[in-house]
C-alpha cells in the first residue's frame, strides 16, 4: 500500500472543498490520507466545512483524522502537501474587480484584464506570506496552489521564495476533455504540446495513443471549444484556452458583459449562500448537485494527480505553471509559463516543445509583460509599475482609462493593499 500523506487545505472554507473530498475518497487506495487539516481565517465557514467533511468521509466509510484550525502555522507544520485555495477579500472584492473596469468600458473578469490585475495585487502578498511560513516551519512540504491568478502567483512565489510550489489550473485538461466529449476517449490516452500562460494558452500537436489526431478528429474536437470561433481554431490548428475569447472576440464579450444585469461574482454570491446552507445541514453527507453551477471543473483531479505523482514517485504528465528557464526563448528565464510537464518525486520538469506557434507570440509576450510588471507592483507597492502594467495589457493599453481606473482600484481595495498606502 502507498504511504499515507498528511494534507492541509488553506482556504478550506472554499465552496470547492467538497470536490477535493470526493476525489480523495475515490483515490484512497493510491493516495491514502493519514490526516486532513482544514485551515481558514473565516471561523464560520471553517466550522461548516469541518462538519460537512467529517460527515462526508464517514458517509463513504473513510476513516481519516480531520483537524480544523484558524492558525496557519499550526496547519503548515507536519503537512506533506499544502493546498492553497484562498480568495483575498472574498466575493465582495471580486464584484468590485468586475464592476470597476466596466465603468471604464473595459472587461471586468476575475483573472483577465483589469479585474485579474486587482485580484493579483491582493493575492500575491498573501501567498508570499504563506510560502514564507512554509519555508520557515516546514520546508520539505509541497505547496499546491489553486488560488487565482495562479500563473502570476507562480511567478511571484518563484522569484521571491524557495518553496516547492506547483501552480495549477483545470484548464490544462480541457483539450483532453473535448476529445472525451467528442469521441469518449479517456484522458490517459491523450497528449499534446501546451504553450502559453495561465488563461492564455494553446494546445497543439495533439496525440491519441501516440498517433497524431486526424483532421476530422481535430475538427470535431474544435466544435466543443465553444467560446472561440471554430474558424480561428481551424486556421491556427490549436485548441485555445476558454479565456482567449476575451482577446479574439473582445467586442462581443464586452457587449455581453455590459448588457448582463448581474456579474458572475454577483451570481456566485447567491450560489454560495445556498451551498453553505446545504453544507451546514446535519443530514447532508454528499456533494450537492448545485456545486456544478459554481464552476472550477477538473480542480480536484488535477491537484490530486500532481500530489499522487510526487508522493508515489510515479511519472505523470500534467500541465503546470513553472519557471520558463529557456523553454520559450523569447521570454525571461524566471517568467512563469503554463506548459506540459513530467511530474514525479524529483519535482516538476517542463517537456520539450515540438514547435512554437508563431501566430500568437506577440499576444503571449504582451500579456507576460503585464504579468511581470504586476508582480513587481504588488511586491513593491509601486504605483508607477501598477500603471505600466495596465498600459501593457492588450485589453487596456489606454492611459486616459488606466490612470483613473488604477486610482479607483487602489482606493476601493485600500484595506487589502497596505503596500500601496504606507504610513507617514
Amino acid at each position: 500500500m502507498n504511504k499515507a500523506i498528511r494534507l492541509t487545505l488553506i482556504g478550506a472554507g472554499s465552496s470547492y472543498t467538497p470536490e477535493l473530498l470526493e476525489a480523495l475518497g475515490a483515490m484512497r487506495t493510491t493516495l491514502p490520507l493519514a490526516r486532513l487539516t482544514l485551515m481558514d481565517i473565516d471561523s464560520e465557514r471553517l466550522r461548516i466545512m469541518h462538519g460537512f467533511t467529517e460527515r462526508f468521509l464517514r458517509g463513504i466509510g473513510y476513516d481519516v483524522e480531520v483537524v480544523k484550525t484558524l492558525d496557519r502555522v499550526e496547519a503548515i507544520e507536519g503537512a506533506d502537501f499544502i493546498v492553497t485555495q484562498i480568495r483575498v477579500g472574498g466575493n465582495a472584492a471580486r464584484i468590485h474587480d468586475e464592476r470597476i473596469p466596466m465603468k471604464y468600458g473595459l472587461l471586468g473578469q476575475e483573472t483577465t484584464g483589469a479585474g485579474g490585475f486587482a485580484k493579483a495585487l491582493r493575492t500575491i502578498p498573501a501567498m508570499l506570506d504563506i510560502a514564507r511560513d512554509v519555508e520557515k516551519h516546514n520546508p520539505n512540504a509541497w505547496v499546491v496552489n489553486y488560488s487565482n491568478p495562479t500563473g502570476i502567483i507562480a511567478e511571484a512565489v518563484g522569484k521571491h521564495t524557495g518553496v516547492k510550489f506547483a501552480a495549477l489550473c483545470g484548464g490544462g485538461r480541457h483539450p483532453a476533455n473535448m476529445l472525451y466529449e467528442a469521441f469518449g476517449i479517456d484522458h490517459s490516452r491523450v497528449r499534446y504540446d501546451f504553450f502559453g500562460l495561465n488563461h492564455l494558452n494553446f494546445s497543439y500537436n495533439i496525440m491519441i495513443d501516440d498517433r497524431p489526431v486526424t483532421d476530422a478528429e481535430f475538427e470535431r474536437a474544435a466544435e466543443f471549444v465553444g467560446a472561440v470561433d471554430k474558424d480561428i481554431i481551424m486556421k491556427q490548428r490549436m485548441i485555445p484556452s476558454f479565456y482567449c475569447q476575451y482577446f479574439y472576440h473582445k467586442g462581443k464579450t464586452l457587449r455581453h458583459e455590459l448588457e448582463t444585469p448581474m456579474t458572475r461574482g454577483e451570481t456566485v454570491v447567491g450560489i454560495e449562500q445556498e451551498l453553505f446552507r446545504i453544507y451546514d445541514d446535519p443530514a447532508v453527507d454528499t456533494k450537492p448537485a448545485l456545486l456544478a453551477k459554481r464552476g472550477g471543473g477538473d480542480y480536484a483531479e488535477t491537484a490530486l494527480g500532481v500530489i499522487s505523482a510526487i508522493a508515489n514517485n510515479r511519472d505523470t504528465w500534467a500541465v503546470v505553471n513553472v519557471p520558463n528557464n529557456g523553454a520559450i526563448p523569447f521570454l525571461a528565464a524566471d517568467a512563469s509559463i503554463e506548459t506540459a510537464c513530467l511530474v514525479n518525486a524529483s519535482g516538476i520538469r517542463p517537456l520539450t516543445f515540438g514547435s512554437l506557434p508563431s501566430s500568437v507570440w506577440g499576444l503571449v509576450c504582451a500579456v507576460k509583460n503585464y504579468e511581470t510588471l504586476t508582480v513587481e507592483a504588488a511586491v513593491e507597492g509601486n504605483r508607477d509599475k501598477a500603471l505600466l502594467a495596465l498600459l501593457a495589457h492588450p485589453l487596456i493599453m489606454d492611459y486616459d482609462l488606466a490612470k483613473p481606473m488604477l486610482a479607483e482600484i487602489l482606493e476601493t481595495n485600500r484595506a487589502l493593499l497596505p503596500q500601496f498606502f504606507p504610513t507617514a
